[in-house]
């Protein structure tokens, strides 16, 4: 097991295949749609997948936030890169295209919110306009 640095100086021993927790921040966007059709279909999204801890939207974009257990970033990416287009039929969510997304892991994300960067910890959970 390599050695890597953490976030506080401190050397820490990583486990290649162990999984770990990746904070995901998918955007999207396109043609616009009515806004209460947006709020159903993400919820519907939230519902069929609770591991998703925020959305916010509007008739023409949304953001989606979530924790990804993932073996590395590569794992995590992929997953979600794919999340909007598998869950489009079923979740009936909107014909848009990703056009953002961050993944980062849990350190990372600890560290900027420590710092005073990035987005605060979402709260409240669940789907709300921008």
């Amino acid at each position: 097991m390599p050695p890597q640095q953490a976030a506080s100086g401190e050397e820490r021993t990583v486990d290649p295949d162990a999984a770990r927790l990746w904070h995901v921040t998918l955007s999207v966007s396109g043609r616009e749609v009515p806004l209460g059709e947006v709020r159903r279909s993400l919820e519907q999204l939230a519902h069929d997948h609770p591991f998703l801890m925020t959305s916010r939207y509007a008739d023409d974009h949304a953001e989606i936030r979530y924790w990804e257990e993932a073996r590395d970033l590569r794992d995590a990416a992929a997953v979600a890169l794919r999340l909007w287009g598998e869950h489009r039929a079923s979740a009936q969510l909107p014909p848009w295209e990703i056009v953002g997304l961050e993944v980062i892991d849990r350190e990372t994300y600890r560290q900027r919110i420590a710092e005073g960067y990035g987005p605060p910890p979402a709260s409240p959970v669940g789907v709300h306009p921008f």
